[in-house]
């Protein structure tokens, strides 16, 4: 065997098949392994930082609110999603080993957990909304009952949408390969600008609306105080003063943060579906805007719980086993020891 064919025999994905195999994406070894330990990496801190989440409210009973199921729904998502990422490391290098089906279902598992997490996020933008422009009847309309049953229905429409989205390649595994090694699924234009506007653009423009309705509601219940402040001692006005003040800040910093985020997460990978006639998505050729999608669910609890002082406390307990000790559950972390 001459060396030049050894070369294009270790080009391939599967060296045995020749002419019917795809051919890996090469690139230098400090690169690929820089690609590996990166995505390894995030995907370990998504698993980990949704996983805190979940034993945290799911352990302690105060914090078994609507707010926080929400909450939760989102972190279980998220949490899928970075085990998912582990097909996408598998992927670096181009080449799909796990068959058409596996690749299919790949897909199909990837819209549906991404796209929940997506729906969650305008749950939890709609279940603030209500709380601070309808405080009165916030606790009558929303329940832990009803907010559970939401939740569900985001997860079943997700699962039923895309599902009839990519039913031909879960029928047909491998229709539109024109290698082996390759995993791809093609998705219709009509398919891909609906569930463009369904997963992207609707709720980009939900919450967007509703947190800008949430800051000018804040903004104008801050305004409606300052009159009160005046018949307030000095020394107490100029602290309400500044807790008004930093209540403001708050919301708009909450504001940016998450729709900010959420755009350079989300923006890239649309692009790239809508760039073509037909969205022809590759897990190899887009693993950059894959990725990058992937990345809003390490983020997500970052966003929504990190900054809670309770999710503090109950990283603490957990790392510390205070969790396993009888009676823990009853523990009221939202208040300050």
């Amino acid at each position: 065997m001459e060396p030049w064919e050894v070369t294009e025999e270790t080009e391939l994905c599967f060296p045995h098949l020749l002419n019917a195999s795809c051919r890996r994406t090469l690139r230098p070894r400090s690169l690929s392994t820089l690609i590996y330990v990166t995505l390894s990496l995030v995907s370990l801190l998504t698993v980990v930082l949704n996983l805190l989440v979940i034993v945290s409210i799911s352990h302690f009973k105060k914090l078994q609110t609507p707010t926080n199921l929400l909450l939760l729904s989102l972190a279980v998502s998220d949490f899928l999603v970075g085990f998912i990422m582990c097909f996408q490391i598998l992927l670096v290098d181009g080449c799909w080993y796990l068959g058409d089906l596996a690749c299919s279902l790949y897909f199909l598992l990837d819209y549906v957990i991404t796209s929940s997490s997506v729906g969650t996020v305008v749950l939890i933008s709609v279940d603030r909304y209500v709380a601070i422009c309808d405080p009165l009847r916030y606790p009558a309309r929303v329940t832990p009952g009803r907010t559970a049953v939401l939740g569900s229905l985001c997860w079943a429409g997700s699962a039923l949408c895309h599902g009839l989205m990519l039913r031909d390649d879960v029928r047909r595994p491998g229709r539109r390969g024109s290698c082996r090694g390759e995993c791809v699924v093609v998705i219709d234009y009509v398919a891909g600008v609906a569930n463009f506007f369904l997963t992207f653009v609707g709720p980009v423009v939900v919450i967007v609306v509703l947190y800008v309705r949430v800051f000018a509601a804040a903004a104008a219940q801050a305004r409606a105080v300052r009159p009160r402040v005046a018949a307030v001692a000095a020394a107490g006005q100029e602290s309400v003063k500044v807790a008004v003040k930093k209540s403001e800040m708050k919301a708009a910093g909450t504001l940016g943060v998450v729709v900010v985020v959420f755009l350079i997460c989300l923006c890239p990978y649309y692009c790239v579906t809508l760039s073509a006639e037909d969205a022809v998505v590759s897990a190899s050729s887009a693993a950059f805007v894959i990725c990058l999608y992937y990345l809003n669910s390490c983020f997500n609890p970052l966003i929504y719980a990190f900054f809670y002082p309770w999710f503090r406390r109950c990283i603490k307990m957990i790392v510390t086993l205070q969790i396993l000790r009888p009676g823990s559950s009853e523990t009221n972390v939202l208040e300050t020891p």
